[in-house]
């Protein structure tokens, strides 16, 4: 999958001061947020997107519940593929290929987009991300990932505009959408298919639009993992507040009008 990866956020070493010396011609910088942006051109070339850039933290904040990252995050776009693809061998050559990436290291969160027609899609992707793992002491993987495919589309595709609902649709229809509790299962990138960020979204959603007792034990879960508290399974705990959640789930996607 083109996402970045949770391993890279484990085993990655970034070595502090890596991005300011690598050689890549940082023409203007912004802060944004909590973004410190660096970018291999002029920065008005892309400011609606800084601007929504800027949003994404309060639309965290509102929607789990979480408190506001406090420490910044470097967010480094680049001119073109071949600038990206040269700036990661020289880099960051035993972390595996992405088309965008988020790394973490002692602390220090940093986002690496290129500029092309999955820009938006990815800075949006990726920064979430870096926003998830910066706020929360450990973010399981399919959350970390349907939340990240949620909050890549913009503000006004979120809810009813995701290029997952077609996919989701055709899965309840089949015999229904991944159990969450084969998602919980999974704890590398490497095991994700692309079923199962379609699936992690549509989990996402549910919860968001399908159902105020789903949403309020993702909050509290989401409460548990920044306090640093043992959060359990999110399966389990939806299956004491609601009746059969993978059916609720498809009833949900069945009803929904777009």
């Amino acid at each position: 999958m083109r996402r970045s990866c949770l391993a890279c956020l484990i085993a990655a070493v970034v070595l502090p001061g890596t991005a300011q010396r690598a050689g890549a011609a940082w023409v203007d910088q912004q802060r944004v947020g909590p973004f410190v942006c660096r970018a291999e051109f002029p920065m008005a070339e892309v400011q609606p997107q800084l601007v929504e850039l800027g949003q994404l933290q309060m639309d965290l904040v509102k929607t789990l519940g979480i408190q506001p990252v406090e420490d910044p995050i470097e967010v480094y776009l680049f001119q073109s593929k071949r600038t990206y693809d040269r700036f990661l061998s020289r880099n960051l050559p035993t972390i595996p290929y992405r088309r965008a990436l988020y790394v973490k290291d002692r602390g220090q969160g940093r986002v690496f987009v290129c500029r092309g027609p999955h820009f938006e899609v990815d800075l949006r992707h990726e920064s979430t991300h870096a926003l998830l793992h910066s706020a929360l002491r450990v973010v399981p993987l399919w959350l970390d990932e349907g939340l990240a495919v949620y909050y890549e589309n913009p503000v006004e595709k979120r809810v009813n505009g995701s290029p997952q609902w077609d996919g989701v649709r055709w899965s309840v229809r089949l015999g229904g959408v991944e159990r969450l509790e084969v998602l919980e299962k999974k704890r590398r990138v490497e095991e994700m298919e692309r079923g199962d960020y379609r699936a992690a979204w549509a989990w996402v959603h549910f919860m968001f639009h399908g159902s105020p007792e789903a949403n309020d034990e993702l909050v509290r879960f989401v409460a548990d993992l920044q306090a640093g508290n043992p959060p359990g399974l999110l399966s389990q705990r939806l299956q004491r507040r609601l009746a059969n959640p993978a059916e609720q789930l498809a009833a949900h996607f069945r009803k929904w009008s777009r």
